[in-house]
């Protein structure tokens, strides 16, 4: 049983990106903009679903708010919902919570605003998690078989393993006030997974995409009023700046 859940848990760190501990800090990756395509975003939802949710809950979020990416109540009930949720329920982690703290020290993070949370010095949140969720390893040296350049000893599986395959990074030494520093250079594909590394680089794409969106569903609407908001502020103005010509022009 623990190796289902295991097998399920969210591949999201708790802290932002830090340095590799053999040395030499990982440079977050940009994040591609995916917060406006809604074939994406849908697509980052069921990734969000299938992979995540059997850990992390989104407990600000109910699966009905998927309609504003695009899909219908029905596309919902069909190919998101497990058989006992409803689509006006928030989305609730499978794993008990107790249990979660027993195998891995703590609870799994809500993941609802995780996009809005984790801007450091290297970019934006979601720039982390585009990382992040890219930079597991194997280390057999670990409780779960797993580690990150990222989020050096992160206390969780890769559960996008099948997807990406297994890989190892490739260090390079330097030497710094007389020690030996362990550098990443690059990665070594080692067995491959079901997808390739440009479909899986646009699967963790479309996910990261999704929880930008998750963070702030209504942000869009957001900046549309706002720039209705300037433009009637600009016009009032024009209109109230001639009207104060109009009625001081014969005032001397």
């Amino acid at each position: 049983m623990k190796k289902i859940i295991l097998s399920f848990i969210a591949a999201l760190g708790l802290v932002a990106g830090v340095a590799h501990a053999s040395g030499g800090a990982l440079a977050w990756d940009k994040a591609p903009n995916r917060i406006n395509d809604l074939p994406a975003l849908q697509n980052g939802a069921k990734l969000f679903v299938n992979y995540c949710v059997g850990c992390h809950s989104a407990a600000f979020m109910r699966y009905n708010r998927l309609t504003d990416i695009g899909l219908t109540p029905q596309q919902i009930k069909d190919n998101l919902l497990f058989t006992t949720d409803k689509i006006g329920e928030t989305m609730v982690a499978a794993i008990d919570p107790s249990q979660a703290k027993e195998w891995f020290g703590a609870n799994p993070p809500d993941l609802t605003v995780i996009a809005r949370s984790r801007a450091g010095h290297g970019g934006t949140g979601a720039d982390y998690l585009y990382t992040f969720l890219r930079s597991f390893y194997r280390d057999d040296t670990k409780a779960t078989g797993w580690n990150n350049l990222a989020f050096p000893n992160v206390a969780m599986p890769n559960p996008l393993w099948q997807l990406q395959g297994d890989r190892q990074p490739v260090f390079a030494e330097h030497e710094s006030h007389g020690e030996t520093v362990h550098v990443f250079k690059a990665w070594e594909q080692k067995a491959a997974g079901t997808m390739t590394t440009a479909q899986y680089d646009e699967a963790i794409g479309d996910l990261v995409g999704y929880l930008q969106w998750m963070g702030e569903p209504a942000q869009k609407t957001r900046i549309r009023v706002g720039v209705g908001v300037l433009i009637f502020l600009a016009f009032t103005t024009v209109l109230a700046w001639r009207l104060n010509a109009a009625f001081w022009k014969d005032v001397k």
